[in-house]
């Protein structure tokens, strides 16, 4: 997994690729919770070069999410396909996420 940071008007914008397993959901979990404790809230995280991702990676995504709602925040799923699309739906992420 690769990612690439850029923050405009207070928005954490994540561009990931690659595959999303449990180490790789774990480095996630914990960037999104440094900005969080930095005092950031609100992330757009694109997913556009994301080929897979298991249930750990679900997971830390549910849990982050959590997370930001509770500072009034929230994460942005953006440019889902393929097989990651069909497991948003499966497994209903869909109606947790906002998904664009």
């Amino acid at each position: 997994m690769n990612q690439e940071v850029c923050i405009i008007d207070g928005i954490v914008h994540l561009t990931i690729g690659g595959s999303i397993y449990a180490e790789e959901a774990d480095m996630l979990k914990e960037s999104l919770w440094q900005y969080m404790e930095n005092g950031y809230s609100r992330f757009s995280l694109k997913f556009d070069h994301v080929d897979y991702i298991d249930s750990a990676g679900l997971g830390a995504l549910v849990a982050a999410q959590k997370r930001a709602l509770y500072f009034s925040g929230e994460i942005i799923i953006c440019g889902l396909g393929g097989a990651v699309k069909e497991l948003f739906e499966l497994s209903r992420l869909n109606t947790v996420f906002k998904v664009e």
